[in-house]
């Protein structure tokens, strides 16, 4: 990868930095972030470090308040440390202002959330448009419907779709850029078991398919059993990091 927009060490006549170990995504190293609520200060993170790998499905795991939101949303450049780095592919985020920031996100970076944020006026395949039309290496809309399953439903608009299908065109939208990293937050928070198995089923295929690095936050305990490794977190620390022998299909997850 050559150097990238949002690395403020990368100007002409500036040393390139040391390459990351082979195979490495991210790598988050001493991350705090504190919050001022009123007089008090709240530290959401607390000292991270965390390397993501390439290709990897990885669940980052925990209660609420637990961090886990708020370090997803600093690897996939939504917001910024308080101290503490992040490198992606080698290069520093935590150097880059607010439009280098943007050009990372979007040239780089796939996000999935609990609340679908569709146009309700777009149709699916409208609504996965409005990424393919500013990214350089988009899929067509359809593609990446297919990919989602929903292909039969790309004239359809977000009323007329369940909570699942709109779920997957956000998804299906979400990849259609070709993102080196996914990042899902709860991403079956919203949906029932039999629907968010479904959903699960769309991010584990296109990890597989496309080789996308993703990683998915929830509290749900049963669908770490999905994950290459799973990051368990408490009180804005990372408690446990553990690999998973085999990788559950998740059709066999239950809760």
């Amino acid at each position: 990868m050559g150097a990238h927009p949002t690395d403020p060490a990368l100007r002409a006549g500036d040393a390139a930095p040391a390459a990351p170990p082979r195979g490495t995504v991210f790598e988050a190293r001493a991350l705090t972030k504190v919050y001022r609520v009123g007089e008090v200060d709240v530290r959401a993170l607390d000292g991270v470090d965390l390397d993501v790998h390439r290709g990897e499905l990885l669940v980052l795991l925990g209660p609420s308040g637990s961090g886990k939101s708020t370090l997803l949303h600093i690897l996939g450049g939504l917001d910024v440390p308080t101290s503490g780095r992040v490198r992606f592919h080698g290069h520093d985020l935590t150097g880059g202002d607010e439009a280098a920031l943007t050009r990372f996100r979007r040239e780089h970076v796939g996000f999935v959330f609990q609340s679908y944020n569709l146009i309700p006026s777009l149709t699916a395949r409208e609504n996965v448009a409005l990424v393919t039309e500013i990214a350089e290496r988009a899929m067509d809309p359809l593609e990446a419907l297919r990919l989602v399953g929903l292909a039969d439903r790309s004239d359809h608009f977000p009323a007329q779709l369940s909570g699942g299908e709109q779920q997957r065109v956000a998804i299906a939208r979400a990849v259609a850029k070709r993102p080196d990293v996914l990042l899902c937050d709860e991403p079956t928070g919203a949906l029932d078991f039999e629907t968010g198995k479904r959903v699960l089923e769309v991010l584990a295929r296109t990890n597989e398919e496309l080789g996308t690095t993703t990683a998915v936050i929830t509290h749900n305990a049963a669908i770490a059993g999905m994950a290459d490794r799973v990051v368990r977190m408490r009180s804005g620390r990372i408690a446990e990091v553990v690999s998973n022998a085999r990788r559950l299909a998740p059709d066999e997850l239950s809760w």
